[in-house]
């Protein structure tokens, strides 16, 4: 599947998610928190985790086509670029929204969630590590001798070489994707773990608030860009 394909495909899902996402949004911050509605809680958490896995089903697939779109995602606004972490949202970045959305949480969810938040920043480190090699793997042998080939080389042979150097980038770079949104999943599943019901209500709806607020205000200056 070529490139503009996987984008153009891409995008239209990726528009119709967040669609949903907002509908979702909606029926979060309408739900009664009383605990007499703790089975209505469960089945939105339920809906909005199966969203949310979803779209990483969707995303594996289509990255397996093209890594390299989702570096550098067109269906999102330069704004959104701005704040991406490997493809996606910073998982410590959750850890504030909870402190500052949630309140009435126990000392044992405290205490629980203290060891969650460290355990997924050793996940992100060895992200960052990973991605770091993949960038002076650059430099390697390949890469070296991509580099030093003269112009009257044989088209044929650069174009192999090139081929075979790229195809082993491109593994190595969903690998580290993956990763990074394996410590995403963790850190949506942990958090869910420790909170009640009608917390993971609140919870969903601020990181869901964030993502679609984050999305409109991205499309507003462009916009602006575009008048100017």
């Amino acid at each position: 599947m070529g490139t503009q394909l996987v984008e153009k495909n891409f995008s239209k899902y990726f528009e119709n998610w967040m669609s949903q996402l907002e509908q979702l949004l909606k029926l979060l911050l309408i739900v009664p928190r009383e605990t007499s509605y703790v089975k209505d809680h469960e089945a939105l958490v339920n809906k909005m985790t199966t969203h949310h896995k979803d779209y990483y089903t969707a995303k594996w697939a289509a990255a397996h086509e093209d890594i390299l779109a989702f570096f550098a995602p067109m269906w999102m606004s330069p704004f959104e670029n701005a704040y991406l972490w490997v493809t996606g949202w910073k998982p410590s970045m959750v850890f504030r929204l909870v402190g500052g959305t949630l309140s009435e949480l126990s000392d044992e969810q405290l205490k629980n969630i203290d060891a969650l938040r460290v355990k997924i920043r050793g996940g992100e480190e060895k992200v960052n590590r990973e991605m770091e090699r993949q960038q002076v793997a650059m430099g390697d042998r390949k890469m070296v001798e991509l580099a030093r080939m003269k112009s009257n080389n044989n088209n044929d042979q650069l174009d192999g070489l090139v081929e075979v150097a790229l195809k082993g980038l491109m593994v190595s770079l969903e690998r580290v994707m993956k990763m990074a949104d394996c410590v995403r999943l963790k850190t949506l599943k942990g958090l869910l773990d420790i909170l009640s019901p009608t917390q993971c209500v609140d919870f969903l709806a601020a990181i869901s608030m964030l993502q679609v607020q984050m999305r409109k205000w991205g499309r507003k200056k462009e916009k602006i860009l575009a008048i100017n």
